[in-house]
Order: structure tokens, then sequence, then C-alpha cells
């Protein structure tokens, strides 16, 4: 968890935050253990997992409504929500396991400002969302295609990079950083038109 908290100072978060992260790594174990909610196996890959989450906390910022689709185990969703409690988070998450595992994450940490949604993508009533992110649930192209029509003339459309692509649609912006070794990016993209 040092890491983690040294993270979480570099984002100037609140120190609050760490406990509810590590009370939400404790859940995610727990659920994990009996429905898969990914191939975390331990602490040390729990710990990746948020810490990855929390690059896309300074794409967050400013905005009031942030949609996550294919919420599934809560990265980043629900570190986002931890971290950021002005904005209002929306979970779309189809897997009806998934689903509970996020409502069960939102009420036992007091996530006021996180819904989960039991909806596929195609079936969510279109809104216009500040921000738009997906971690891992399409093609990252694919998602930032999709996620345009979630979000407002420019919004935001975030997605997660672990091998450079020069096929993404344009405008994108690509924030590099290491995670244990390993380059990964942060993929904005801006709704134009």
């Amino acid at each position: 968890m040092t890491q983690l908290v040294r993270q979480l100072s570099t984002l100037e978060l609140d120190s609050s935050c760490a406990d509810k992260l590590s009370k939400f790594s404790g859940l995610f174990a727990k659920w994990n253990e009996k429905i898969n909610l990914s191939s975390a196996a331990n602490s040390v890959e729990i710990e990746v997992h948020l810490r990855d989450s929390l690059h896309v906390i300074p794409h967050l910022r400013g905005a009031s409504m942030v949609i996550d689709v294919g919420s599934g185990g809560g990265f980043p969703v629900v570190v986002a929500a931890i971290c950021l409690p002005d904005i209002q988070f929306t979970a779309l998450e189809p897997v009806h396991k998934k689903h509970a595992f996020l409502r069960t994450a939102a009420r036992e940490l007091q996530l006021g400002n996180l819904t989960a949604v039991a909806q596929r993508v195609e079936d969510h009533e279109p809104s216009e969302y500040d921000v738009a992110m997906s971690r891992a649930t399409f093609d990252l192209a694919e998602w930032i295609v999709r996620g345009f029509d979630l979000v407002y003339v420019g919004g935001k459309v975030i997605g997660f990079e672990a091998i450079e692509r020069d096929d993404l649609p344009a405008p994108f912006e690509r924030h590099i950083y290491d995670l244990g070794g390993k380059r990964r990016a942060v993929i904005v993209a801006i709704r134009t038109a």
C-alpha cells in the first residue's frame, strides 16, 4: 500500500481515500473468491488494479457526470467514486453477479455518488455525460467510437492502452505512465461533433 499512498499524495487526494480504498480492496478480494470478478488473485495484484485506476483521476476533475461501461469489479469506477465524491458516477454492468458486487460496494463504502445499472451499453438511454470511460471492455478504437455516443460535444472518452496503437480515432491525447515496470497509457479522446 506504500506505493498507493504515495500515488494518492501525488494526485493531491485526501488521505481518507486510502482507508476506503483499503476497504474496497478487502471487499473485492472477498467477492472475487466467490464470483471471479477479475484475474487479480492476491492483495499485490489488487493493488496494481487500484494504482492503474488512479491514473484516470486527473482526467475526471471538473466533470459532474461520468459513466463507466463494463464496470465489472469496479476498476476504475469505484476507485474514482471514492476519490472524487463530488462527481456522480454511473457504473454500467450487464452481468448480474458483477452488478450485485457494484451495488454492494456502493452501499458498504457509503458511496452516494455511485449508481450501478444492470444494462448493456446498447440498451442504455442516450445521455450527455461529461466523461465516458471503460477499461478492457471493448477494443480501444471501438470503445472510443461507442463512447462518443455517450458524451456531449466537447466531452471526453477515456480508455486504457497497454500497447501503443496508431489506429485510434483523432483527436486524442496519450498520457503514458509506468505500472510496475510496464508501460501503460490513459487515452483521452474529445468528441468534436
